[in-house]
């Protein structure tokens, strides 16, 4: 989001959460897009992968225009997460490819 001098926002903290960085987890909570695979197969895991996994989703999202997994329902999409490989649309530049 921007605010009035177009400054960029970051919103959507409702299942932040603050763990040590060497403690595991086993919790299932986020916005299903943006979902780690770990998350998805309910292992356990520690939050700043997971949160590099989220910020991935996106800069794929920024720079592709579309999340990189979509399903029909949310088990269709975790099982897209947990088992696919990320395909990169053609019309994203080569810089971008790079990146992501």
């Amino acid at each position: 989001m921007l605010d009035d001098e177009r400054n960029v926002k970051l919103i959507d903290f409702g299942f932040s959460t603050q763990i040590p960085n060497t403690q595991k987890v086993k919790l299932f909570c986020g916005t299903p897009s943006y979902m780690a695979p770990e998350i998805v197969l309910k292992t356990e895991y520690c939050g700043p992968p997971a949160d590099v996994y989220a910020t991935g989703v996106l800069l794929f999202a920024f720079f592709c225009g579309c999340f990189p997994f979509k399903g029909e329902n949310d088990q269709e999409l975790y099982k897209k997460i947990a088992t696919s490989d990320l395909i990169l649309p053609d019309h994203v530049p080569a810089v971008v490819k790079t990146i992501l």
